[in-house]
């Protein structure tokens, strides 16, 4: 049986254009596309402001998150793509502050421009929201009295 398909729009006219979606809910999985800092009435939030633009772009993706029936702490995968890595830790205290308690894996990446030359910054999501796929997770991985899974590798 193929998992239902559940797609979240931002409204955009060119998600038919292109043919994308803002997050896509397959099973479990939960993908959100590369998120840009668009303000709330249209241009760029944040101009010039790594941090400002990452915390859009989080807040969008946080809401896409949300009506594919996912939160920031189903988040297993973050992207960050920077048009100047030197500024990483503006866009890093952004995602730390949002996930701190989850701790996705999370890459870090510089690209050369993007569609709108005012963007500094967008971020990809990646989410699992399945109540066995965690209780699996739990009973593979456990957690050592510091709250840290333990290494072996």
């Amino acid at each position: 049986m193929t998992p239902s398909r559940h797609l979240v729009s931002s409204g955009s006219p060119l998600e038919p254009e292109i043919g994308f979606s803002r997050a896509v809910r397959t099973g479990p999985y939960v993908c959100v596309a590369g998120t840009a800092p668009i303000a709330p009435g249209g241009g760029t939030a944040g101009p010039g402001d790594v941090y400002a633009q990452s915390v859009r772009c989080l807040d969008i993706a946080e809401q896409a998150l949300r009506e594919a029936g996912a939160t920031l702490a189903d988040v297993v995968r973050t992207r960050v793509m920077l048009v100047d890595i030197t500024r990483w830790p503006e866009a890093a205290r952004a995602h730390g502050e949002r996930f701190a308690g989850v701790r996705p894996a999370c890459t870090f990446v510089e690209v050369s421009r993007f569609i709108d030359p005012e963007w500094l910054v967008e971020i990809e999501v990646d989410a699992i929201r399945d109540s066995l796929v965690e209780e699996r997770i739990t009973a593979v991985a456990p957690v050592t009295a510091s709250g840290q899974a333990p290494y072996d590798g």
